[in-house]
């Protein structure tokens, strides 16, 4: 395997179990409040979904559109998300934006979903004694929270793999981190944040940042020295600046404002 190929597998890796993370978070408490049989039957039939779409967008952009055009904008779209997450990641570890807790977005999730489940229990109990074998709030928000997370790493699939040609590798690298992350779950159980989520962020936009760059350059007919040795140079440059970042705004001092992330935020 290539410089380009490994570290194109890292990315699409650890943004996708960062995504995995938050919809885990939302699997989670769907299962715990309503039944796991209809969580787990939402978060499966939102796979298959994303699964379909990365089929049936990713295929054809990568044979029908020629390659410099491809990596050109798709290297201009993933040098705006990588970005955009950088400055995220940069505001968290200097104190100016709070860290994304898993455990509190769970309990507000699991307190969300349980404000409903003694109406319907006692709606049950009324018609009849025997529980319902599906629960379909249950179902819609595993559904939702996996089809809205996996949306962002659909895009990076396609994104990444695409412009590569590397398409069927992007793809194992994100089942991968979903086996990892869902098998980390269940040993974990709801201790999601010992997963060091935020550092994964950090490192996924320097990685995204530093393709953008590669790949806007070499669409453009740039020739870069040491060709996919490069990256490995910009992804030095770009955690470097990150770092410098970080720990000049550290004494700025954190802003009293901040909050904790929503879901789905980066």
């Amino acid at each position: 395997m290539t410089t380009s190929t490994v570290v194109l597998a890292l990315a699409v890796f650890g943004a996708s179990a960062v995504e995995m993370v938050e919809a885990l978070t939302i699997v989670t408490a769907a299962g715990v409040t309503r039944g796991w049989r209809s969580a787990l039957e939402g978060a499966a039939a939102a796979a298959v979904v994303l699964a379909a779409l990365v089929i049936a967008v990713g295929v054809p952009l990568a044979r029908l559109v020629p390659i410099d055009v491809l990596r050109v904008v798709i290297g201009a779209l993933l040098l705006v998300l990588g970005l955009d997450w950088l400055r995220k990641a940069v505001l968290r570890a200097s104190g100016h934006k709070a860290l994304h807790d898993e455990d509190e977005i769970y309990a507000k999730t699991v307190a969300e979903l349980s404000d409903g489940s003694a109406a319907n229990a006692g709606n049950e109990n009324a018609g009849s004694s025997r529980r319902r074998p599906r629960d379909a709030t249950g179902f819609t928000v595993a559904f939702k929270g996996v089809f809205l997370e996996g949306m962002e790493v659909v895009l990076i699939v396609i994104t990444l793999g695409a412009s590569s040609g590397h398409l069927a590798l992007a793809a194992v690298a994100a089942a991968g981190a979903a086996v990892v992350v869902s098998g980390a779950g269940y040993l974990v159980a709801r201790r999601l944040s010992e997963v060091p989520e935020n550092t994964m962020k950090l490192a996924v936009g320097v990685m995204l940042t530093s393709f953008g760059v590669f790949w806007v350059g070499e669409g453009s007919g740039l020739h870069w020295p040491g060709s996919d040795l490069m990256i490995l140079v910009l992804v030095g440059v770009f955690a470097a600046t990150a770092l410098v970042l970080s720990l000049a705004m550290r004494r700025i001092g954190p802003s009293p404002s901040a909050e904790p992330d929503a879901v789905g935020s980066r």
